[in-house]
């Protein structure tokens, strides 16, 4: 039965609509940086020529290739008993066989059971992958079996950073600003492109007067910052030379200031460094005696000494710390579609690092956490660009952003979480943490709360577009961030990540 409604009724619904059925968000953009309608971004620079960096070049070969499915070369079914030695020699035969011509030596297929594993599984070449049959109870199941705090899967080579003699050259401009990719040396005989250079910042003992990290408040085990602590390492590769101007392929994540010892940059190698890992499809579990044991599995997977990897479609229960935890020596490492969950431990400091990364240039994205502490985390001296991205953290006991002493170049892009986000002084937590970073970037997150503040010298931290409760942090009296759109919806491009990405023209 139709009723017609009474013209009064009609002209009311009309009056409504664009409050109830037609409304939408009033999109902005922040003065940072600008967006137009054909995606060309526009960086707005502060006062010393400072800006919002370019993070798009992170991850597996720095997103200009897509993370290949690699052909089976070995398959495992579960056995009885302890694992560890069947799929330990697995690996080892696969490590045996001849890289093909895209640099890989195989799959090895973990199908689908479960296997129980006494102790750890090593990979220490190139060119291997772990495949399992699904991330799930129905999958492939690797478990951390009985006592004994460890890595369960270590993907690790070897070496470290080393100069080659005789190509350190002095970066010649005053100031270089955070977001540059180029900068004028003293000397560019011996640089071709291509060539990977560490892109040198000295710690200075007036640095460290200027940033008060000399006049941190002591308690029982608090170090003062120390100059020779605070050189910084970045990994580049030159794409261009013009003249005695240097063209690199990520920018300047933290400026390079003549008053401070300005930079210099040098040729290296890193012999050992193992490239072209990948684990994926996998449920991890780990036996436990009770909720605070720690006497179990501790990182599902663990990453060093290692170039252009990834770990994908992964999911951890169980363990005391990480699902996957990137180290000092992991670079352009891609950590994408996995979980991490249930962790058992203490509920106390140094566990519960749900995605840790220590490494530089590395993805993590498309995350899930819960019961966590520090769920997308860095530590000291962690070196970007880095990028943590549309993840979500449920049930967490701390908060997420950098931990440690001074990470630079980080952006927390559509991050949420029942928790904080903090960028602040830590002061004298820990053993005399200090400033936690600097050009670290929150970009339309959702949180319970979150501090961000600048240091006091060397740069600027960004919360945009944070929908939550802005605090004041740990320790009063210290700069105020760069505040921008709390609390209002809107945020165009929502994604800063996907926007840079899009305009590099990576997939």
């Amino acid at each position: 039965m139709n009723i017609k409604k009474p013209i009064s009724t009609i002209l009311l619904y009309i009056a409504l609509a664009p409050s109830v059925g037609f409304s939408q968000t009033k999109e902005w953009q922040s003065k940072f940086v600008s967006i137009d309608q054909t995606g060309k971004l526009t960086y707005h620079p502060d006062a010393n020529g400072d800006i919002i960096p370019d993070f798009s070049k992170v991850g597996y070969y720095h997103g200009s290739k897509q993370i290949p499915t690699v052909k089976i070369v070995k398959s495992i079914s579960p056995v009885a008993g302890d694992a560890t030695a069947v799929l330990q020699k697995a690996i080892d035969e696969v490590s045996a066989l001849p890289k093909d011509k895209t640099g890989f030596r195989g799959a090895i297929l973990i199908k689908k059971g479960r296997y129980n594993i006494s102790g750890s599984l090593n990979i220490n070449t190139d060119g291997i992958i772990l495949r399992g049959e699904g991330d799930h109870d129905n999958g492939t199941v690797l478990v951390a079996a009985g006592k004994g705090q460890r890595t369960l899967v270590k993907i690790s080579g070897k070496g470290k950073v080393t100069e080659v003699a005789g190509t350190r050259t002095k970066i010649t401009n005053n100031y270089v600003s955070t977001g540059s990719k180029s900068f004028e040396v003293n000397n560019v005989s011996g640089y071709k492109v291509g060539d990977k250079i560490i892109l040198f910042r000295p710690g200075t003992k007036k640095w460290i007067e200027d940033l008060q990290m000399d006049k941190i408040v002591a308690r029982e085990g608090t170090k003062q910052w120390q100059a020779e602590e605070y050189n910084l390492s970045f990994e580049r590769e030159i794409t261009q030379i013009k003249g005695n101007t240097i063209f690199i392929d990520n920018p300047v994540m933290m400026a390079l200031d003549s008053k401070y010892g300005g930079g210099e940059i040098f040729k290296y190698t890193y012999n050992g460094r193992i490239t072209e890992v990948g684990i994926e499809n996998i449920l991890f579990d780990s036996d436990y005696t009770s909720d605070t044991d720690e006497d179990h599995g501790w990182v599902a997977v663990g990453f060093n000494h290692i170039e252009n990897g990834w770990a994908r479609n992964l999911t951890s229960r169980h363990f005391g710390n990480s699902c996957v935890s990137l180290s000092q020596g992991a670079k352009n490492i891609t950590v994408m579609d996995s979980k991490c969950f249930d962790a058992i431990s203490v509920i106390t400091g140094g566990r519960r690092y749900s995605f840790n990364n220590d490494g530089q240039q590395n993805l993590f994205m498309n995350l899930i956490t819960t019961e966590g502490r520090h769920d997308y985390v860095t530590g000291a001296k962690v070196l970007g660009p880095n990028v943590f991205y549309n993840s979500s953290s449920t049930k967490t006991y701390a908060d997420i952003g950098p931990h440690h002493r001074w990470a630079v170049g980080t952006l927390y892009d559509n991050i949420t979480t029942d928790g904080e986000i903090n960028v602040q002084d830590r002061g004298n937590w820990g053993s005399g943490h200090g400033w936690a970073g600097v050009t670290q970037v929150l970009w339309n997150c959702k949180v319970k709360g979150a501090a961000v503040q600048n240091p006091w010298v060397s740069g600027k931290n960004y919360a945009i577009g944070v929908i939550g409760n802005k605090l004041r942090g740990r320790l009063d009296g210290k700069p105020e961030g760069e505040w921008e759109g709390n609390n209002k919806n809107g945020l165009t491009p929502k994604s800063l990540f996907e926007a840079q990405r899009k305009e590099a023209g990576i997939k």
